[in-house]
This record gives structure tokens, C-alpha cells and sequence, in this order.
């Protein structure tokens, strides 16, 4: 091993963020090179888009995150203004679907929402910002429960949780009180209604500073901290394949998409941590193809509804003046329309659901001005049930050597489907939803499943675990036979999820980058013999 080692880390979402930081942290000779093919949309770098005020730059951040094929950004990339690329549109804000509608880079009938961000800060620009701590049989049963909780604490202060934001909304707490009123009595300690941890800073006016890869990043983005000097983030560099001998990675090719020039960087270890389609795809097409690649995909399924406030139960709970005083502090801050956050946590075996209740003074469409809850006084809230997908083999993507993606890579197939199991909990969530909207006022839009992949919260795909035949990664994050090539990112994730495994990710990530330190450094001593010979 080198004395001043270099990891390249392939993707800049908060995963990606946190090998870098792990590592520069604790490797003090080290040196990260981080590689996104996107752009960089936000200054910091990395930042959520969430946090622009004004409209204009906002919309031109989400515009330029969904990949080199969307609007005026096109130019800057090479391709000329007019050119039309078939079905490109965004699955959300900031993304694009993964095929753009047709043949482009997936194809998936049955997925027909699989989308992406293609931007410094991944996802991680565009989140909803959710951190609720997986729980029963959503957390990984090969990490014991001490080590488990450090790894959750730390990936908490990486991404600054607040487990009681909008707790002083009278609003918010009148939600609670109504949703504890219905479900209360079926809810085992510690997992009754509550508010939903989110990851960023409370600001002096109630409003929040949502946490984007720039948190995680943290002092790696202050050219004065030494860690910064050995941090080099480079955007528009799409890595095109990984260089290794069949045990050992030594670096990345690499293309800049400013100018189509292609390079290789030297590495001493990989981390490939794009995304749960796009990471598999870069070690196919590299020519690490374990069988597991690509398998086991799963995601939360959600059900989802608008409600109008009751005005009669509301205020029962909260008086005039107080919310007088709530709608004048939301004042201050109108570019973000969450006023506060509630849920009903996953737990087994009665509720393995997971509740999210978003407050808002606006419903998220445009509501017929001669509705009878039109401009209700009391406000909105947007409800989602998610729904595990139990993993199967059967679900995931497929690979082609024939056929190429929009960037030149193996092109895939995803394929996916629902089973009698997830049929029967989805059923069950929709009738709880519709109870939990009842308790609060009136169905403005009837309860809806998404379509597949809507949750953007894709899992399983490079699944962690202890046997090699069904998994990609050991449990310390390294592919399987291979000394210094890691994976990393919501794709790790074997287990049946309800909701925003970002948190779960991030712990995953530490795991791995602390091994990787010590790996670096030399005294990697505390790897077990079963992980060792399991590799050879």
C-alpha cells in the first residue's frame, strides 16, 4: 500500500460523501478523488436544491440535474440546442426517468418510474430529507446491536438529524393528537405517532436548512481544513469502467465530458457508489460480474392521498391565535412548503408500514376554486404509506453486451414484479390511510398506489451480506474477491424497507470506510478469518 494512498470514489450522493470523509478523517496521508458524471448545480457543492429561494435558480438547479439530454444545458455538453431527445421528461423535480420514456438507458415496462439525478450531490440534492432508523427486520442481522447503534448515531451527526423538527407547530401537534386518537391503542412503545427525523439545521425562523451531500461533506468543502487540500471533486467526469487484475482495483477510466477526452486514474482502492442501477452497471461493464449484480431489486412501495384539515376537529386543538401566529412565521419562508412532519414508524408484527403525514398550507396540485375545501384555513396534508417489497431473485436488471445506454454502457432490462405478499400489504395500508385521513378531515384525492419506482429509494441490487452466492458485497462492503473494490449506496440494502433508507445507507457506508481506513493505514487486523477465506 502506498504511503499517500488514493481512493477514487465513483459518485458524490451522500454515500459517496461519507467514504470521503471517513476515510480523509482517519487515513491522514490519504487523498479522495471523487467522480460525478453530472454537474455541479449548487454552490456548496452538493447542497440541497431545496434551500435556493429564489424560483428562477431553483428550477435551473432540478433542470441541469436531470442528465446531459435536458434543456439548455444540452449545449454545454456538445449537443446542439434543437435537438429533441424522445421522451425526456422528469419523474420528480431534479430527476429523470432512467429511460427517458423509450429505449434509452433501462428498459422496464414493469418500473415504469426508475428514475435518476445526474448531479454533484446525487439524490441527495433533491430528498425529502426523511432519516427514520430502520427497525425490527428492516436492519442488517450480521451487524450486533452495539456496533449497529454507533453506525446509526454517526450516520445521524454526518447528516445532522433532528428527531423533533416543526415539534412547536400547534398544527403539527393537533395532527398527532388526532392520528394518536385512531391508531394510538395499536401501537407498541416507542413506535407510536410522532414527529419524522429529518436530516438538516433549524434555522432562527422556524424554517429548516435541509442537509444535501454538503453536510456530509462537511469540512472536505472548507479550503482551510487540511482534510480539504487532499479532496479533489471533479463533475462532468463519467467513470467508463474500473481497472483491476480480478483481486485488486487500480484506478478508473475516466471521461471528461466537457471535452470527450478519456484518462485513467490511478487508485489504490474503488468505491463505486453512483446508484442502485448505475453502480452494477459500471462493474458489469467492467467485467466484475458476480451473479448476485443486479438482483434482489426491491423499494417501498406507496400509497399515497391529499386531505383537507377538518376546521371543526382542528380547532378543538388549536386556537385562532395560535394559528394566526403559525401562518405568520410560514410567511417568512414561502419558497418551502413543508410546515411540519409526522409519521407512524414501521413496527412488527401489526404495523409494518411506514407513515409520513406532511403538513402544508397548499395542496401539491391546483384544487378547483369551487371545491368546497378550496383555500382551506386550516391547510393540507399530503399522506404516504410505504409498503416492503420482500427480495426475490426474480426482481432486478439484466445486462447487454449488444446493446448500449445513451452513454455508450451495457444497456439493461429491468424486471420486477408484485407477488400475492405485497399485494395483500398494500391492500392493508390502504385501508389504514384511509383511516388515518378520516381522522383528519376529507379526501381531496382518493388513495393511489404509485407506480413502480416511484419512491426513488431503490434497494438490493449490490446486496451486503455473508454468502457470495447471494450477495455482491461482504459485510464490510468490499465485492466479493476482490481486496480494495467497494460498493456502496441504497443498493447494499437486503432486507425488506417501508421507507428512506438513506440513514440505513450512510451507516452501511461508515462500516465500510472505517475497514477501508484501517486497510489504508495498515492494521486492518480485525478482519475475521470467515471474511478472509470467504474472499479467497
Amino acid at each position: 500500500m502506498s504511503d499517500t494512498p488514493t481512493v477514487v470514489v465513483v459518485g458524490s450522493g451522500p454515500i459517496g460523501a461519507a467514504y470521503a470523509r471517513v476515510i480523509l478523517e482517519n487515513v491522514p496521508a490519504a487523498r479522495v478523488v471523487m467522480c460525478e458524471a453530472g454537474p455541479q448545480v449548487t454552490d456548496p457543492a452538493g447542497a440541497s436544491v431545496r434551500n435556493i429561494v429564489d424560483a428562477d435558480e431553483k428550477a435551473r438547479a432540478r433542470e441541469r440535474s436531470q442528465g446531459p439530454q435536458a434543456g439548455e444545458f444540452r449545449a454545454s455538453l456538445g449537443i446542439p440546442a434543437g435537438t429533441v431527445v424522445e421522451g425526456m421528461f422528469t419523474a420528480r423535480q431534479g430527476t429523470h426517468l432512467l429511460d427517458f420514456g423509450g429505449e434509452g438507458s433501462a428498459h422496464a415496462p414493469t418500473f415504469p418510474a426508475a428514475a435518476a439525478a445526474t448531479n454533484v450531490g446525487g439524490q441527495g440534492a433533491h430528498w425529502t430529507c426523511a432519516i427514520p432508523r430502520p427497525a425490527f427486520s428492516e436492519k442488517l442481522d450480521f451487524i450486533a446491536g452495539e456496533e449497529w447503534e454507533d453506525l446509526i448515531s454517526t450516520a445521524e451527526g454526518l447528516l445532522h438529524a433532528q428527531s423533533a423538527a416543526f415539534s412547536d407547530s400547534p398544527v403539527g401537534a393537533a395532527i398527532r393528537t388526532l392520528l394518536d386518537r385512531e391508531f394510538g391503542a395499536e401501537l407498541p412503545d416507542g413506535y407510536s405517532v410522532s414527529t419524522l427525523p429529518v436530516a438538516g439545521d433549524p434555522q432562527p425562523d422556524g424554517s429548516m436548512r435541509w442537509a444535501g451531500a454538503d453536510t456530509v461533506l462537511g469540512p472536505l468543502l472548507d479550503s482551510d481544513s487540511e482534510v480539504a487540500s487532499r479532496f479533489e471533486l471533479r463533475d462532468l467526469t463519467l467513470v467508463r469502467r474500473v481497472e483491476h487484475d480480478g483481486r485488486r482495483a487500480t484506478g478508473v477510466v475516466v471521461e471528461d465530458l466537457r471535452t470527450g477526452q478519456q484518462s485513467v486514474v490511478a487508485a489504490d482502492a474503488v468505491v463505486v457508489a453512483a446508484d442502485a442501477f448505475r453502480s452494477p452497471q459500471l462493474l458489469w461493464a467492467s467485467g466484475i460480474r458476480p451473479a448476485p449484480l443486479g438482483r434482489y431489486l426491491t423499494e417501498h412501495h406507496v400509497v399515497i392521498s391529499t386531505v383537507a384539515l377538518d376546521a371543526e376537529r382542528m380547532s378543538a386543538l388549536v386556537s385562532d391565535d395560535e394559528l394566526r401566529q403559525e401562518l405568520a412565521r410560514r410567511a417568512t419562508n414561502p419558497a418551502d412548503p413543508v410546515a411540519a412532519v409526522n409519521r407512524i414508524p414501521f413496527s412488527e408484527p401489526d404495523h409494518p408500514y411506514s407513515a409520513q403525514i406532511m403538513y402544508a398550507e397548499d395542496p401539491p396540485f391546483a384544487l378547483d376554486p369551487a371545491h368546497p375545501t378550496s383555500g382551506n384555513r386550516w391547510g393540507y396534508v399530503n399522506m404516504g404509506f410505504g409498503v416492503r417489497k420482500f427480495p426475490r431473485v426474480e426482481d432486478g436488471v439484466t445486462f447487454s453486451d449488444d446493446e448500449r445506454d445513451y452513454r455508450g454502457l451495457p444497456n439493461f432490462t429491468i424486471e420486477y414484479a408484485l407477488t400475492d405478499r405485497e399485494d395483500a400489504e398494500i391492500a392493508e395500508a390502504t385501508e389504514r390511510l384511509r383511516r388515518a385521513g378520516n381522522a383528519l378531515g376529507e379526501f381531496i384525492a382518493e388513495p393511489r398506489l404509485l407506480p413502480n419506482g416511484s419512491s426513488l429509494h431503490y434497494m438490493g441490487t449490490m446486496r451486503a451480506g455473508t454468502d457470495p452466492a447471494t450477495s455482491v458485497a461482504d459485510p464490510h462492503s468490499h465485492v466479493w474477491g476482490f481486496e480494495n473494490l467497494l460498493v456502496g449506496g441504497n443498493g447494499l440494502i437486503p432486507t425488506a424497507n417501508t421507507m428512506n433508507p438513506t440513514l440505513m445507507s450512510v451507516a452501511i457506508a461508515v462500516r465500510g470506510a472505517r475497514r477501508l481506513a484501517e486497510e489504508l493505514r495498515g492494521d486492518a487486523s480485525s478482519a475475521t478469518a470467515d471474511e478472509e477465506s470467504a474472499k479467497a
